[in-house]
């Protein structure tokens, strides 16, 4: 069981740091869960479902609070997300080995790490209008490692989104809070229909992650700006992702 783990209110307590920060920036913040889980030494097998449950939680309140804040832009979600649904349920189907997969998710975390140390936060006072084989590609390996990992996809989906003109920071937080929540839930649906049970408890850390994500996404969706906590996440994940990727 979850709550098995020492030092559990200490976990709680960064656990709704985590989802107040991604929140704020239009994430689930499965990557920061999922390295939160390895530090305090979670089973392996339950680390990828958890951090699915907590995606749809926390990913779906951002939605929310960025799609009521007028950032969403349909047409640029739809371009990323029909292909990253049925490829994150494909993803979320398949079990990696223990190892690799820490090996996988230790180098994914670089991503988080460069977005909460603001890498990619220079938005372009110009926008490219993506093409549509172009969104069904990026979308497509981002949704099939989304699951495959237990990820929502939009740590790297909004890099890339910035990097290449395709819309404003806002604009992309509100597009990567949508598209974590569907292929988050697809990739849970794919984990849950090869057989992987959801520990009951983790609908209790879900709650607190919720918390801190309501709260993120409300000021996020709006203006907030905090470097000292940011750079703090970022040290947290630098140290799982080495644990991760060496030990």
């Amino acid at each position: 069981m979850i709550f098995n783990i020492e030092h559990i209110w200490l976990f709680l307590l960064i656990l709704s740091i985590v989802a107040f920060l991604y929140a704020s920036v239009g994430h689930g913040g499965a990557s920061g869960y999922l390295a939160l889980m390895a530090l305090f030494s979670f089973a392996p097998e339950t680390m990828k479902p958890t951090a699915l449950l907590l995606n749809v939680f926390v990913a779906g309140i951002a939605s929310y609070h960025y799609y009521n804040a007028g950032f969403f832009n349909k047409r640029l979600f739809l371009v990323f997300a029909i292909a990253s649904i049925p490829m994150a349920f494909i993803g979320g189907a398949i079990e990696v080995d223990a190892s690799i997969y820490k090996k996988i998710l230790g180098v994914l975390l670089i991503f988080a790490i460069l977005k909460m140390l603001n890498v990619f936060g220079k938005e372009s006072d110009y926008t490219n209008k993506v093409k549509i084989w172009q969104g069904l590609v990026v979308g497509g390996i981002i949704g099939f490692f989304s699951g495959l990992i237990g990820i929502g996809g939009g740590i790297i989906l909004t890099p890339i989104i910035l990097l290449l003109h395709w819309g404003k920071m806002k604009e992309a937080a509100a597009v990567s809070a949508l598209f974590i929540w569907v292929n988050s839930a697809s990739a849970l649906v794919g984990q849950i229909s090869s057989g992987v049970h959801i520990a009951s408890d983790s609908f209790i850390l879900a709650g607190v992650a919720l918390i801190g994500g309501f709260l993120g996404s409300y000021h996020g969706s709006r203006k907030f700006n905090n470097s000292l906590l940011r750079y703090l996440l970022a040290f947290v994940l630098i140290i799982a992702s080495v644990k991760l990727i060496f030990i």
